[in-house]
């Protein structure tokens, strides 16, 4: 029996979303882009769900989109020429990818065990926390094909490295190794490659025995804060908190201080 090509297990309120084309390092397809993005869609409104590890299997964890199949940006710019076709391309697939770990309200951990090319450094770099393998290799490889970078590469890229480093990464498409990547703040930590899962999993361990809701808002916050003035900052974060003290996990976080123990929080 085959099997699917986007693995999902949930354990101890952790889900891990595995890529699973190993022959392709874990090229995306279309199917695979819907089905990832309907299981972070599900992971939102999930209580048992607390946190996400996104990762692939084998070599890769994911060298772009698959432009063998249909669906992707470059199959329709090499064939079809409708006009608008490129951009509606976009915006219903990879851009919609990319939102769907942004959007997600439960903190992603990427863990980056392998080649991340295109569309697949992108998703790596939407998630909240980025561990690679000391193998991993981050590439913006639009350029070597004469591309544009899309999945969100514009945006995401200048906000994390500033536009000058971005410009370099985007105009060169080098291989990026996975302690440069550090270097630069694309990446968190790096790990050697059979410690990869082991801290993936602590790491979502403690995120998924933390204060859900408020880490849910917490990530709102930062992701906006960079698209806002001053201002709009200032009052998105005193509406934040003022919604997250109607929860239970706030209430027992300030108990728990009063009260000099360790909190136990619930995730609501």
């Amino acid at each position: 029996m085959t099997e699917p090509d986007v693995l999902h297990t949930t354990a101890d309120h952790v889900l891990t979303l595995t890529l699973n084309r190993p022959e392709s390092l874990n090229a995306l397809t279309p199917d695979q882009r819907e089905r990832v993005i309907g299981l972070l869609s599900e992971a939102s409104a999930d209580p048992a769900v607390r946190a996400v590890v996104l990762t692939g299997t084998g070599r890769g964890f994911c060298a772009g989109a698959d432009l063998r199949g249909a669906g992707t940006a470059t199959a329709t710019a090499a064939g079809e020429r409708i006009a608008g076709g490129v951009a509606r391309t976009l915006r219903t697939g990879a851009q919609r990818l990319i939102a769907a770990v942004l959007d997600c309200e439960k903190p992603v951990i990427a863990a980056v065990n392998g080649t991340a090319a295109g569309l697949g450094a992108h998703l790596a770099f939407a998630c909240d926390l980025v561990l690679a393998a000391e193998s991993a290799r981050f590439i913006e490889v639009f350029v070597r094909r004469g591309l544009v970078p899309d999945a969100g590469g514009a945006y995401l890229l200048p906000r994390l490295v500033g536009p000058q480093r971005a410009k370099e990464l985007m105009f060169f498409g080098d291989a990026l190794t996975a302690a440069d990547a550090e270097r630069l703040g694309l990446v968190n930590r790096v790990v050697p490659d059979e410690d990869l899962d082991k801290t993936a999993r602590a790491w979502a361990d403690r995120l998924a025995t933390g204060p859900t809701r408020a880490l849910a808002l917490t990530k709102q916050l930062v992701n906006a804060s960079l698209d806002t003035d001053r201002g709009t900052a200032f009052a998105a974060e005193a509406a934040a908190q003022e919604i997250n003290m109607t929860t239970s996990d706030a209430r027992e976080g300030v108990r728990s201080f009063v009260e000099r123990r360790s909190p136990a929080f619930r995730g609501h």
